[in-house]
C-alpha cells in the first residue's frame, strides 16, 4: 500500500535478449510502487543502508544492505520497496531475461 510516498527513479541502463540493467534511485522514504518481477533478477546496492519491503499479506521486513554485497531473488516476487534511510540510496537490479 502506497503512503504518499515520493516515488523511486528508475534508469534503463541496458536491455538487450538476455537481461535488462536498470539503476534505482530513492530519496529518503521513496518507493518502487507495488510490482511483480517477471524475471530471476539480481541486486547490487551502490549504498549502504536499509530498505524496507512491504510484501504485502507476508508483512513487512527489513533489509540492511551493503555496498556492492549483491543478492537474488526469484521471478514472481511481488512487493513494494521503501527507503527508510534519512539520506539518498541507490541499486543496480539485474534481471535476467533467459
Amino acid at each position: 500500500m502506497s503512503h504518499n510516498r515520493p516515488k523511486a527513479q528508475p534508469t534503463r541502463q541496458l536491455e538487450n535478449e538476455r537481461v535488462i540493467v536498470t539503476r534505482w534511485s530513492f530519496a529518503p522514504g521513496a518507493e518502487t510502487g507495488w510490482h511483480r518481477h517477471e524475471h530471476d533478477y539480481v541486486v547490487v546496492p551502490l549504498v549502504a543502508g536499509t530498505l524496507l519491503l512491504d510484501n504485502g499479506a507476508a508483512g513487512t521486513a527489513q533489509a540492511e544492505l551493503a555496498v556492492g554485497a549483491s543478492y537474488t531473488r526469484p521471478a514472481g516476487v511481488e512487493h513494494n520497496v521503501i527507503n527508510a534511510n534519512d539520506y539518498d540510496f541507490a541499486f543496480i537490479e539485474v534481471e535476467l531475461k533467459t
